[in-house]
């Protein structure tokens, strides 16, 4: 019998043990990164900037030249770097108390100027490194350490759509809302990362890409639950999809 094989992992994906927690995100995320690159190939171009928190991490299992950003100004960074290096393909990796608290003027800028840059944002609705308190992203009713009874939206407000809001700036050319918590959406979602790059590529402007993602340490739950509460919950909230192509709408 000819053994054939199934599956290859990408070569700019670090053969290490991940420090994450059971059943993050985060982990998914990055071999789609590191498949996509390499599919197209864009690894050895790419230059990936990141910020503060869980998603920081990146440089240890990405194996693209990577910049460390202070807290929320991974976009400030990228765009520089972009415009030094603009045959590059110059990436963002933020989490959502990143990107949409102490980085929102950073990335509502980069974003309305149209830099050439593709953001890959996560979302686990909550301070994933610190604690578990709440993030701009924190659903209604969420309990966080900081929200012990539920998000109330008098006191506390709403919780941010970063998607909706980058699709209506006229910088932004590729906006999206994808998951990876089940096969059906990881293959999405690796369609929709790729049209990030497309759209670098091309010079048309700002890409954006969120993904929903769980959090199980400081959501206090299991792994399982936790991808569950992906489908139940989050995406409920924050609806998956392409908000704005401005190539394929102009096609």
């Amino acid at each position: 019998m000819q053994e054939v094989l199934a599956y290859k992992s990408p070569d700019i994906l670090a053969d290490v043990p991940t420090h994450f927690c059971p059943g993050c995100h985060h982990g998914i995320v990055h071999k789609m990164l590191a498949s996509g690159l390499e599919d197209a190939g864009l690894a050895q171009k790419s230059i990936c900037v990141a910020a503060i928190g869980c998603g920081a991490f990146i440089y240890n299992y990405v194996l693209v030249d990577t910049l460390e950003a202070p807290h929320g100004r991974a976009p400030a960074v990228a765009t520089g770097v972009k415009r030094s290096s603009p045959d590059s393909l110059v990436l963002v990796y933020q989490g959502d108390g990143d990107l949409a608290s102490i980085g929102l003027a950073e990335i509502m800028h980069a974003a309305n100027r149209g830099e050439k840059i593709t953001v890959v944002y996560v979302n686990n609705t909550v301070y994933g490194m610190t604690g578990g308190q709440m993030a701009p992203t924190t659903m209604l009713g969420q309990k966080t350490t900081t929200t012990p009874l539920g998000r109330q939206s008098g006191s506390d407000g709403y919780p941010m759509q970063m998607t909706e809001i980058m699709s209506r700036l006229q910088g932004v050319s590729f906006a999206a809302r994808v998951a990876v918590n089940n096969i059906k959406n990881l293959k999405k979602a690796q369609k929709a990362l790729r049209r990030a790059f497309e759209v670098q590529e091309q010079g048309l402007g700002f890409g954006f890409v969120e993904f929903l993602a769980a959090c199980p340490t400081n959501w206090r739950m299991n792994a399982l639950d936790a991808n569950a509460r992906v489908d139940n919950e989050m995406i409920p909230c924050f609806p998956l999809g392409i908000h704005k192509d401005v190539a394929g709408e102009a096609q």
